[in-house]
Order: structure tokens, then C-alpha cells, then sequence
């Protein structure tokens, strides 16, 4: 596969143009808030492709999705042979400093510990009053510094010990512990984490324009605020739908596509659903035409989601500027499960 994909013309890839007129029309009317692109692949073909601010050029900054992101990175030093595997610990990787809280505990945190948020940290963005909510790291210089300093979290007696949750882990939502494993996985590749993903994720997906967010110390920032075009973030999960490929090479052995999207780890979010979350991929199923579609994806703040279905051979991108909205993620599971998804089935 090469970049021809996006260059085919959209009516000839079929998706029911009555449902996705009419998402078209509501998104325009602002029924949907402030979403600024949809790209829907097809059968590894583009089959949808609007811009309702900016264009085909403009860099979309999707916040959290640069989470996932980090876990293709870590993929790719898995497969090169730069990191042994999950189970490797994360502190020998990262630079030598004092910190606070000193533990045993936490230097047995390892990458997998990292890539499910389910480490021994005392860190949640969803809670205000946590040590380690990313608020808190913002205003700190060292972001590195900050994650080592927080302590153990404890879990309370009216709460399941992790040991005795599904998976026997925790779910704690937590943007320091990304910063960390980042800079961990340039400990492990030996380079600046910047560099190897412009050699070894971007160069090979034709990715030319990119922009990272920096901490104050010039690390890039593997928790949040990637910029990349809508057509690119749509490369990403036209790969894992390819299984690792694109373009006839293999840049991701199948097995990790199929380990990063199993569950790994699962929580009750705040309306009392429950929800599985894999390696830095959120898991979730839809309901279409009475059917549940399983689907997995990439989120951020705002209602950002960059999601793969593969049982409708389906990838697709949305971007939101929803950012002070509380139904953000709501309204764009609305497009998905009333437009785009159905837009398929329908074909069926």
C-alpha cells in the first residue's frame, strides 16, 4: 500500500452517501459541536474525507491520542530489538536523580506497568485532589522529576485490591506515567525518542509534517499533543488494521498489533460502564443495526478519536475541538455508532 489510498476518488468506495450526507449536513449545522475533519478508510481505501475547519494540510492536535502513538513507538523498539520485552523495568532506563518517596515498589514499575496505567504511582488525571494529576506537572519545569517524586498509591478499604480485578491490575488514568515511559524508551533505543520516531514510524508511512509538544526541557511530550494531519492519523490505524504492514513492508510484527489491543486492564468510567483498555488502545464496541461492533482506538481530550473496526474493514478519524464540552467523547461515539459504522454495515 502507498499514499495512491488517498488519492482515490471517495465515490468510488461505497459507503450508504444517504447516512453519511446527512453526518455531513448535521456536522455543518453544528449539531455535533465543533468537529473539524472525518476520514473514513474503506477496505483500505478512502471512502469519506471532509474538512470542516482547515483542510486536507492542517496539523490536528488530538491530545491524548499521542499516547497510542508512544505504543506503536514501543513496538517498534521491540521489534528492532531495543527493548526485550514488556516486563523490562522502567527506572534503569531513565537518568539518574534523587527523588521523593523512596520505594522498592518503584523500581519494579515496568513498561507494561506504564502502557496500562496501571502502575504503583499515586497518579490520576480524573481526580483533581491526586498527587500526580497532570495539572500538577504542568506547572513544574522537570516533568520527569515529578512523575519519580509521587508516591505509592494505596487503595482504600472499600475498594477491590488490584491483585483481585480483572487482569490483576488497577486502571488509573495517568499522562506522567506516559512522559516516563517515553523517556524510558529513549533510554532504551539510545536515542532522542524524536528522532527514532521520525526514522522508524514516520519516514516509513510517508509522514512528512508533524509537529511534538516539548516539556520545558525539551524532552517531546509521549502523552499528549502530537499535531499531525488527519490523512496521517488515519495511516496509523490503516497500519494496525493492516496487521503492521504498509506498503508491502513489515513495520510491526502482527503478534504485537494483536498483544497491544487485547484487554489488559478494566474500569468503571464515571457514568457506570464498564471498559477494557489494552497497550495504550482504548476497547470498545458499538451497537449498529443491533449488532455489537467491536472496534479499538485512539482518544483525546475534545472528542479526538482515531478508531480501527475489523470486522467491517473500517478505519476512521475525527477531530474535535470540543474541548470545554462534557458530552465531547458522547457526541463523537454519536457519529460513529449513527453514521459512520452503520454507513458500512448497511453494505453488508
Amino acid at each position: 500500500m502507498t499514499d495512491d489510498w488517498l488519492a482515490t476518488p471517495a465515490a468510488e468506495v461505497p459507503l450508504s452517501g444517504e447516512l453519511m450526507g446527512k453526518m455531513d449536513g448535521a456536522i455543518r449545522n453544528g449539531d455535533f459541536g465543533n468537529i473539524t475533519s472525518v476520514v473514513v478508510a474503506y477496505r483500505g481505501r478512502i471512502a469519506f474525507e471532509r474538512y470542516f475547519a482547515g483542510d486536507a494540510g492542517t496539523l490536528r492536535n488530538t491530545r491524548s491520542a499521542t499516547k497510542t502513538v508512544t505504543s506503536i513507538l514501543v513496538g517498534l523498539a521491540l521489534a528492532a530489538g531495543e527493548l526485550p520485552d514488556l516486563n523490562a523495568r522502567v527506572l534503569p532506563l531513565l537518568p539518574q536523580k534523587p527523588h521523593l518517596y523512596q520505594e522498592p515498589r518503584k523500581n519494579e514499575i515496568t513498561f507494561a506497568d506504564l502502557m496500562t496505567m496501571s502502575s504503583v504511582l499515586e497518579c490520576d488525571d480524573w481526580n483533581s485532589f491526586s498527587s500526580g494529576n497532570e495539572e500538577r506537572m504542568y506547572l513544574r519545569e522537570d516533568w520527569l522529576q515529578f512523575a519519580l517524586d509521587l508516591p505509592i498509591r494505596g487503595t482504600p478499604p472499600w475498594e477491590t485490591p488490584p491483585a483481585q480485578r480483572p487482569y490483576g491490575r488497577a486502571f488509573s488514568y495517568c499522562t506522567a506515567g506516559v512522559y516516563m515511559l517515553g523517556r524510558a524508551l529513549a533510554g532504551a533505543v539510545r536515542m532522542p525518542l524524536e528522532e527514532f520516531a521520525a526514522k522508524n514510524l514516520f519516514a516509513p508511512l510517508g509522514i512528512e509534517q508533524y509537529r511534538w509538544q516539548h516539556s520545558p526541557t525539551g524532552q517531546i511530550q509521549t502523552g499528549g499533543g502530537l499535531e499531525l494531519r488527519s490523512r496521517d492519523l488515519l495511516k496509523l490505524a490503516q497500519l494496525y488494521a493492516n496487521g503492521g504492514e504498509w506498503g508491502g513492508r513489515r513495520l510491526l510484527p502482527s503478534s504485537w498489533v494483536q498483544a497491544s489491543i487485547e484487554p489488559r486492564v478494566q474500569f468503571e468510567g464515571s457514568d457506570g460502564r464498564s471498559f477494557e483498555y489494552g497497550y495504550l488502545w482504548w476497547l470498545q464496541s458499538f451497537a449498529v443495526n443491533g449488532k455489537r461492533v467491536a472496534t479499538y482506538h485512539m482518544a483525546g481530550a475534545g472528542g479526538n478519536i482515531v478508531l480501527v473496526a475489523p470486522a467491517l474493514d473500517l478505519a476512521a478519524v475525527i477531530t474535535s475541538e470540543n474541548f470545554r464540552r462534557s458530552d465531547a467523547h458522547a457526541l463523537t461515539r454519536a457519529l460513529l455508532s449513527d453514521h459512520i459504522l452503520p454507513a458500512v454495515n448497511l453494505l453488508e
